[in-house]
């Protein structure tokens, strides 16, 4: 159901909605980036609109609203373990849709890949997913060629512009809100973004050939191993354990699940010296792989979505786009 509001109005609506839900949304961190002079567009919890940043792409993706950057698992003692619990309120989060369809590819690792993550679940169950449309294409992202410059799965669909506010709810929860303040009904479309500046073409025929591609090893030898592009990517999941000991008692801490990169040296790394993938070549090649090889191959479409943040954040320059081409132009 489409509306269009005031601003005041919605103000008085986001004021209701912080009464039932933690909003988390992207927004700028002044000084907080890489250098102490530079900012950065990273996901937070919000009180007004006018925190969100609507024009620019988020340097970070929605994912640490769902997955925390470093989430205690349970804190234990000699004799017993107690896992921590979570805010009772629910989570709305504003994201766009490359990134809307990233929680699918979030959804099919930790609930559809064997028993169901406890701690990624009861905050999923909590989310609530506010639409961002896209006016126009970000620099480097090819949403398009994904497929997923577009999408219908959002509870509501917000877009601000010039004091009036444009909002499609699909959500009944939230929809009572609109009706309660009176908001006259009027057909609202998403924006969404048909072409990009960057194209990518799908390699078709995969197979385990491509492991002994030189061009892994040509493109490792740039890598240096930072794991930046894993960090702000949607899609990625990989993660380690700590275990913190308390210094008043040993016996006595927590274990906690923190992101890691399947990039850094060492992540690999088994009992005994062992190592799976002890280049930066193997490693460029086993994320790539996975992102439109192994997990299509699972699950039926890449893990990929298009978002383009990897090729932003690489210190070295390094494409995830030109490589996938690459891999295409060599098919053809």
């Amino acid at each position: 159901m489409g509306y269009r509001i005031s601003r005041e109005t919605a103000d008085e609506i986001f004021v209701r909605l912080k009464q039932e839900y933690d909003i988390f949304a992207p927004r700028v961190f002044e000084g907080e980036g890489c250098f102490s002079d530079t900012d950065v567009i990273r996901y937070g919890k919000i009180d007004r609109l006018d925190e969100i940043e609507w024009k620019r792409r988020s340097d970070y993706s929605f994912k640490e609203a769902l997955l925390p950057v470093n989430e205690t698992l349970f804190y234990f003692t000699e004799n017993e373990t107690t896992v921590p619990s979570v805010t009772e309120k629910k989570r709305l989060i504003f994201l766009r849709s490359c990134d809307l369809h990233a929680v699918k590819r979030m959804d099919a690792i930790y609930l559809h890949n064997g028993p169901e993550d406890f701690y990624y679940k009861r905050l999923r169950e909590k989310a609530v997913f506010v639409l961002m449309g896209c006016s126009e294409t970000c620099d480097t992202g090819f949403c398009a060629s994904m497929g997923t410059n577009r999408t219908e799965e959002y509870d509501l669909y917000l877009k601000m512009e010039e004091g009036n506010v444009w909002a499609d709810c699909r959500s009944e929860e939230i929809a009572h809100i609109f009706e309660e303040t009176g908001a006259k009904e009027q057909e609202v479309c998403p924006e969404f973004v048909t072409e990009n500046k960057e194209t990518v073409t799908l390699p078709k025929n995969l197979s385990t050939e491509n492991f002994s591609n030189p061009l892994w090893e040509e493109h490792g030898r740039r890598c240096i191993g930072c794991g930046r592009c894993n960090f702000v990517c949607p899609t990625c999941t990989c993660f380690t354990m700590q275990d913190v000991l308390y210094r008043d008692n040993e016996n006595v801490g927590e274990r906690r699940r923190v992101w890691a990169s399947c990039q850094v040296d060492g992540f690999t790394d088994i009992a005994g010296g062992n190592s799976f993938r002890k280049s930066q070549g193997e490693r460029l090649r086993f994320k790539v792989m996975h992102k439109i090889y192994d997990f299509e191959k699972r699950f039926g479409y890449p893990m990929c979505v298009g978002c383009g943040r990897c090729d932003s954040v690489c210190p070295e320059y390094i494409s995830y786009a030109d490589l996938v081409n690459q891999l295409a132009k060599e098919e053809a």
